[in-house]
């Protein structure tokens, strides 16, 4: 018989709070048109961006983080002492190591919690919140921060008319915490890696290092290819979503996707046959693709606007890079 004692956790876990940082720099259009053979017209047809946020010099990864933890962590009512495990999800921090959840966590003032970054594309949202209410359930934390945060605008090649209008930057978080009732549902996620080349980084860094090529590495993608994936194979994943926690769109108060494209948004708004009533987040038009951040920024603007409220059944769907996808109804905070 086996002398180890069972985990002990809470029964169920919950979104307690939730915290944004848009960077100050408001980039329109016609920025990008200065580096580019495009129109304002043909980029707000093709994405519904009309307008990104781009970092200064003094808006880290790290110091964005910390400004959306920060409020993430009031706005659940708890101290950022009782914080005992820390997620971080990006493709923009450039240390190899050590994790950037390491310094925020310090800088926060959370003391010694579980602290690591994951890299999944603009599904690494779902994924911290989905191992975050694992750590909640499992007992190794009673409250763990998820942030999603990018600075694309670092990844971004300005010349390329495919992507320079896409990207921006930002920091989005969540705290996730103990429930007596499920506020997070099953997750359905998983990989395509035969499609890894769809969306990728131009160049590795050993390659940059060497010399070859002599521009910085950026983030390309093949737009067609990912649009046609995201709005057939991810509509599919929403609803195996909805049923894996047994409700249906009728159910639903809030669409939360990730917020890559708005024709994407109305394609799989339209493919889902979700109800006038449910409130679609279009936080895209002002914030741009932010990746990882661009859930729990949108999440918070609809909560800070009052397009939804605490106590809403939401379903959030994040997609990208890999290809990975991670798909789960919540209970907003």
């Amino acid at each position: 018989m086996s002398k180890i004692k069972p985990s002990q956790g809470a029964p169920y876990a919950r979104i307690m709070g939730v915290g944004g940082y848009r960077p100050t720099r408001v980039v329109p259009n016609e920025v990008i048109l200065e580096t580019i053979d495009s129109s304002d017209e043909w980029i707000r047809s093709r994405s519904g961006i009309a307008t990104r946020h781009w970092a200064s010099d003094e808006e880290t990864v790290a110091a964005m983080s910390i400004e959306a933890a920060g409020k993430a962590i009031a706005d659940a009512g708890i101290t950022p002492e009782q914080i005992g495990g820390v997620i971080v999800s990006t493709v923009s921090h450039f240390k190899q190591t050590p994790a950037i959840a390491t310094e925020i966590a310090d800088k926060i003032g959370a003391g010694r919690p579980a602290a690591f970054d994951i890299s999944a594309g603009c599904a690494g949202f779902g994924y911290g919140l989905t191992l975050a209410r694992g750590m909640v359930v499992d007992g190794s934390a009673e409250y763990v921060l998820v942030i999603g945060v990018e600075r694309l605008s670092d990844l971004t090649d300005l010349t390329d008319r495919a992507t320079a209008f896409l990207f921006g930057d930002g920091a989005g978080a969540v705290v996730v915490g103990p429930s007596k009732e499920p506020r997070i549902g099953p997750t359905v996620w998983g990989s395509e890696g035969d499609k890894s080349e769809t969306i990728k980084q131009t160049e590795s860094w050993e390659a940059y290092r060497n010399g070859a090529p002599d521009k910085f590495p950026a983030i390309t993608q093949e737009g067609q290819a990912v649009f046609r994936w995201a709005v057939f194979e991810m509509a599919k994943v929403a609803q195996q979503a909805l049923d894996a926690a047994g409700i249906t769109a009728d159910d639903l108060d809030v669409f939360i996707p990730h917020q890559a494209n708005e024709r994407i948004i109305d394609s799989m708004v339209k493919t889902l046959k979700l109800p006038e009533h449910v409130t679609v987040a279009r936080d895209v038009r002002t914030t741009g693709n932010t990746s990882a951040a661009s859930i729990p920024l949108a999440m918070e603007r609809l909560l800070a606007t009052g397009e939804a409220k605490s106590g809403d059944t939401a379903l959030v769907i994040g997609f990208g890079a890999g290809l990975v996808y991670a798909a789960t109804v919540v209970t907003l905070p």
